[in-house]
């Protein structure tokens, strides 16, 4: 079963779900209409009940975060803007949580570029196999954002607080290699390779027991930890509003976005 809501594609087969972000002409960057149709999507797969989940992008990138050019078109009222960040952080960081609290295995099959506040997407997975040349890089000191998608929330728990820092503080871009030696990613390979990465999980997942992955990953994602991580999203979309509407990150989206074109 192939399922097309636009700027999402949800695919059945196999036992898993596999959701696929569908914006490729804009390297799946992130606008509130693509969030809400995720979220849909996975509430869709939700009731599908699939041995796992499985999160990838068509075309070049996996997501390029936030759509820049989304920003400054609303940039001509502060609260157009603010309610445009608010309603595309706020629902990315819904995904985040639904991704979380997924009841199978999540996967990510890291086709591209990772950027921004998609990389949250990443960093919800159990598992992600990325492709060589693909690499994850915050921006935020280019542009003047403040972090979102977890990149405060959920990063330094996976590869400490001075490395969490570091990356952002100097806009580091973190290669796949180095993505897997810190742990970010559990497997690195060639493009075409990776669906048979993904797939040979796959196999391993459905010979299980599903209940048994299920269990496992509510009891490591349980309700406590859960509203952790959900207040120190609130922290970064409250700051992301802070920043965003500063003459200071006006003028760096559009700088960004000139040394670009």
């Amino acid at each position: 079963m192939t399922a097309r809501t636009g700027q999402v594609v949800l695919e059945e087969g196999g036992g898993a779900v596999w959701v696929r972000l569908n914006r490729p002409g804009r390297h799946n960057a992130l606008v509130p209409e693509l969030v809400a149709e995720l979220e849909a999507a996975l509430d869709r797969a939700a009731e599908i009940k699939p041995a796992a989940l499985v999160l990838t992008g068509n075309g070049a990138s996996f997501s390029t975060g936030g759509d820049l050019a989304g920003f400054l078109a609303h940039a001509g009222s502060r609260q157009a803007l603010l309610d445009y960040a608010d309603k595309l952080v706020g629902g990315l960081h819904e995904v985040v949580l639904k991704l979380l609290s997924f009841p199978a295995p999540v996967l990510a099959a890291v086709n591209g570029p990772v950027t921004g506040g998609a990389t949250g997407l990443v960093l919800a997975a159990d598992m992600a196999a990325m492709a060589e040349h693909s690499f994850i890089q915050p921006y935020y000191s280019s542009v003047g954002f403040a972090p979102d998608g977890g990149w405060t929330a959920l990063l330094p728990d996976r590869i400490g607080t001075a490395k969490t820092l570091q990356i952002q503080y100097l806009n580091e871009r973190v290669t796949a290699a180095e993505a897997h030696a810190l742990g970010l990613v559990s497997s690195v390979c060639p493009q075409p390779e990776l669906k048979a990465v993904v797939e040979g999980w796959l196999n391993g997942l459905t010979a299980g027991s599903a209940s048994t992955h299920a269990v496992t990953r509510a009891n490591v994602w349980d309700a406590a930890r859960l509203d952790t991580v959900r207040a120190r999203l609130d922290q970064e979309k409250a700051r992301f509003l802070e920043l965003i509407v500063q003459p200071d990150t006006l003028a760096g989206m559009k700088a960004f976005l000139q040394r670009r074109a």
